[in-house]
């Protein structure tokens, strides 16, 4: 049985050390999205549930689908402890909904996380189909060249890695609006009903800004793997040099408690 690279790169550290930085603008950006009692929602790539939990606890009934198993065990073990039996997750691949009806939720929310899976047309693709008529997609991705913190990282960290195989599409190229309406028209959405704009997530660490790194090095898949690369080719000490001072520069918080904003692509489909 042949690994599923996406799957071990998400499956290799513990992304929820990271997700608990991530909690206070999860929830700010769905309220913006007027989520509520009676409405269907899938939350893809949902991690542990930085968006998925405020989803419920504003009365929706949400399935979180995660490719890492690690993920969706924590995510479905703070929905218990938050005793929202309106929330569930389940394992699954973004680019391959099997078992989920078409034209069934009101909703579909990735936030950094569809923008990683493979075969991005069929993630589109697959969104489309679950959605309602009349409903809407609503995706966070980074953006490619952005100089703000999360593409800074990914940027710095795949200069250091091994180029990628043949064939790779990069997910920040989700972050690009004519990429964006070139898949999702092309998965049969009209090109007015795409909307994208800037917006700014916000990561809060209770800590130093060396300290936050060291959360992106020891648990997040991309930059544990540009560490490793790096420690092989005898640059380790240089990565850490060069995102020591990407850190600093973008913190807006203090020397104990760090404060980052970062700027993605908001992306809004309406079926």
């Amino acid at each position: 049985m042949t690994t599923n690279p996406n799957k071990a790169l998400w499956e290799k550290g513990d992304f929820t050390k990271l997700a608990a930085t991530m909690r206070e603008s999860g929830d700010a950006l769905i309220e913006s999205l007027g989520v509520g009692p009676g409405l269907k929602v899938l939350d893809l790539g949902c991690g542990d549930g930085t968006t998925a939990l405020p989803e419920a606890q504003r009365g929706a009934d949400v399935l979180g689908i995660d490719i890492a198993s690690n993920l969706v065990a924590a995510g479905n073990r703070r929905a218990q402890e938050a005793g929202l039996t309106n929330l569930s997750f389940q394992e699954g691949d973004a680019s391959s909904l099997d078992g989920l009806a078409g034209a069934s939720f009101d909703l579909v929310v990735s936030i950094f996380g569809a923008m990683f899976a493979p075969r991005p047309y069929d993630v589109a693709k697959e969104m489309v189909r679950v959605t309602k008529p009349g409903g809407r997609i609503v995706m966070g991705n980074w953006i490619p060249g952005d100089p703000t913190l999360v593409a800074s990282i990914l940027k710095i960290s795949a200069a250091y890695t091994p180029p990628p195989p043949e064939g790779f599409v990069s997910p920040v190229l989700w972050g690009q609006e004519a990429e964006v309406r070139a898949r999702f028209t092309a998965a049969g959405v009209p090109d007015e009903a795409i909307t994208c704009e800037r917006a700014t997530y916000t990561f809060r660490y209770p800590g130093p800004p060396a300290d936050f790194l060291a959360v992106f090095r020891d648990y997040y898949g991309p930059s544990m793997n540009a560490f490793e690369a790096a420690e092989k080719s005898g640059r380790k000490a240089e990565l850490q040099a060069e995102l020591e001072a990407l850190f600093a520069a973008q913190n807006q918080g203090d020397a104990t408690y760090t404060v980052i904003p970062a700027t993605y692509l908001k992306v809004t489909v309406t079926r």
